[in-house]
């Protein structure tokens, strides 16, 4: 059974957001030659590595509800130019939006188990795969969705 993670994405408002700024990230990366890959930085290298990548997903907490993920495809540790541990989590860069959950801010990052996951909004949803992200963002609010 697959392991996630849940992490607070910071300065993005919405899944537009977030994947305007993977595409950006990933623009530059290839006019400068470098590989074409989305990596996430964090300070600490998760613990169940191994579980993680069995079909994991990072998924976002973006404006305090769980909104979308990414498939985990490779843990990376490595060590900074100051000396300190760090590692790299390697994103498909693809978001995948998912039934809006709520979610208090938190530091870090939290395991999530699968059968904890938010559902993916997904083509066999109906109307809720076509509704705007703000809208189903206030239904949840709402207790309606």
């Amino acid at each position: 059974m697959a392991l996630h993670l849940l992490k607070l994405c910071v300065g993005a408002e919405s899944i537009r957001d977030m994947e305007e700024w993977i595409e950006e990230r990933l623009a530059d990366k290839r006019q400068r030659g470098e590989p074409a890959e989305q990596k996430h930085t964090t300070r600490m290298v998760p613990k169940r590595a191994e579980e993680l990548l069995d079909g994991g997903s990072l998924y976002w907490v973006i404006k305090g509800q769980i909104a979308a993920r990414q498939v985990l495809s490779e843990i990376r540790p490595f060590t900074d130019s100051e000396g300190i541990s760090r590692c790299h989590l390697v994103l498909e860069p693809v978001m995948i939006p998912v039934i809006p959950r709520p979610c208090r801010p938190f530091q870090g990052w939290r395991y999530l188990k699968d059968h904890e996951a938010p559902k993916d909004i997904s083509a066999g949803a109906g109307e809720l795969a076509e509704m705007p992200e703000e809208l189903r963002r206030e239904l949840r609010e709402l207790g309606l969705l």
